[in-house]
């Protein structure tokens, strides 16, 4: 008996905090103005995607004690704007990233309650941690966490946000005509809780939603990150969006869930794909290679370049060779608040690798910064990117993608009328949303629900 075809998930991640964006085309708009929150949003619920995507930044980034050139000028609050986006959509999910390293349980869940009640059960949580002090001078607490306790931190932060969640039952609100709505249980919302990062106990103030709680999203590549995804989230962020690296992290955070009691249709695993579509195959690929030139600035080049060596380059020539003196290896690094530097954890090799590599293709070092960091995931012509995204699918490398367009607000526009349109006809995506909350999006069953509906595979 053939394998029954997987019904695809698809999403729209915002392209307002991320370097993918091409701030100089013409057709780029406003990252904070709410009329690109709103098209955006509109256009990802046209198409019937299952969710908007908001990443999170509590501090602008900064190189060499100066805001990075391409980073947002200004992030306004992610419950805010989803908040707003619930009054012009429908159907569509709400996504946001929410870190639990400087933020607090009772905080964070009433906000989430309060956003499930506003959308009609819309909501979803990307845990996120915060690994630098450079963030942490931000609050009052400040400072930064070793990796292992930000993870003990996270894991009881929503261990005790799902304790304030489950305070509340349906059952505890009764409607009486003489009286109005009153509680038969005064102790519901009642909560205690005594951990070794939290200590609290009250009330809590919002009434079960109608997710009963938020859909969790985890996006953390790390052991401890798979391991907290394969026990806590209902879908991971993921960044391996090719085959043979999607389908190996496909199946170990998969082969984890069996030990928390959990089926692989229990977790979603959605990578961060970008995309630039053409007439033809030919046409997409030249339009890529402008999309990257334009992405990567000389400046920018060597700002990049610059997490690796932790020095400043500015006085090399983007268009020449790669530095040949080593990166300093020291404790100080040039690059506060970014991402990508800790993802070069061994920088003297990073630097070889990349210095044979230029050496092998004459690449500069713009060249190279293009080649290494700015290849888009998605290239070709509609018929071409529905058949690899459908085949990416079908192979087990993912359960679906979550689009980071290069324009704001309108990149998302061409896939919306042009791709989805052919997954349609494949059978392998939805033409009409079937359920009222994220959770029938997904396919995951409410909390409540020990045995609901799960995520056909």
């Amino acid at each position: 008996m053939s394998k029954p075809q997987k019904q695809i998930h698809l999403a729209a991640h915002f392209p307002g905090v991320n370097n993918t964006t091409v701030w100089s085309d013409p057709e780029a708009g406003s990252h904070i103005e709410f009329s690109s929150f709103a098209h955006f949003a509109r256009t990802a619920e046209r198409a019937k995607f299952d969710f908007l995507f908001l990443a999170e930044g509590l501090r602008l980034r900064e190189q060499g004690g100066r805001i990075y050139d391409l980073d947002v000028v200004g992030r306004p609050d992610t419950f805010t704007v989803l908040s707003a986006l619930a009054a012009v959509t429908d159907h569509l999910g709400l996504t946001g990233t929410i870190n639990s390293t400087f933020n607090e349980p009772y905080e964070v869940a009433r906000q989430f309650a309060s956003l499930d009640h506003l959308s009609g059960g819309r909501s979803a949580w990307n845990v996120v941690t915060s690994w630098d002090a450079f963030t942490g001078e931000n609050f009052r607490r400040g400072g930064f966490l070793p990796q292992e306790e930000r993870y003990s931190r996270a894991q009881e932060f929503l261990a005790t946000a799902h304790e304030l969640f489950d305070s509340w039952r349906g059952d505890e609100i009764l409607a009486d005509p003489a009286v109005g709505a009153f509680l038969r249980d005064a102790k519901a919302g009642a909560f205690s809780h005594t951990g070794q990062h939290f200590d609290i106990h009250g009330q809590f103030n919002v009434p079960r939603s109608p997710q009963g709680r938020p859909v969790i999203f985890q996006a953390g590549d790390s052991e401890e990150g798979r391991e907290f995804a394969a026990a806590e989230a209902d879908a991971i962020f993921s960044r391996h969006a090719t085959l043979d690296a999607g389908r190996t992290f496909y199946a170990d955070v998969k082969g984890r869930l069996a030990r928390y009691g959990r089926g692989p249709d229990e977790l979603l695993i959605l990578p961060a794909a970008t995309f630039v579509l053409g007439d033809t195959d030919a046409e997409a690929q030249d339009l890529a290679r402008e999309v990257r030139r334009q992405q990567v600035s000389g400046a920018t080049a060597l700002k990049h370049l610059e997490f690796v060596w932790n020095r400043d380059l500015s006085g090399y020539d983007p268009d020449g060779p790669l530095p040949d003196i080593d990166p300093d290896v020291g404790e100080h690094h040039i690059a506060r608040g970014r991402a990508q530097v800790r993802m070069y954890r061994d920088p003297l090799a990073t630097a070889r690798e990349w210095r044979e590599r230029a050496a092998a293709n004459n690449w500069s070092i713009r060249d190279l910064v293009i080649e290494t960091g700015n290849r888009q995931n998605f290239v070709g012509s509609a018929d071409t990117v529905a058949r690899t995204i459908d085949e990416l699918v079908q192979a087990d490398a993912s359960d679906g993608f979550i689009l980071v367009p290069h324009l704001t607000p309108g990149g998302l526009d061409v896939f919306a009328d042009t791709v989805v349109p052919l997954l349609q006809e494949r059978g392998v995506f939805r033409t009409e949303y079937e359920g009222t909350t994220l959770r029938d999006h997904l396919g995951l069953a409410h909390p409540d629900d020990r045995t609901g509906a799960r995520h056909a595979s």
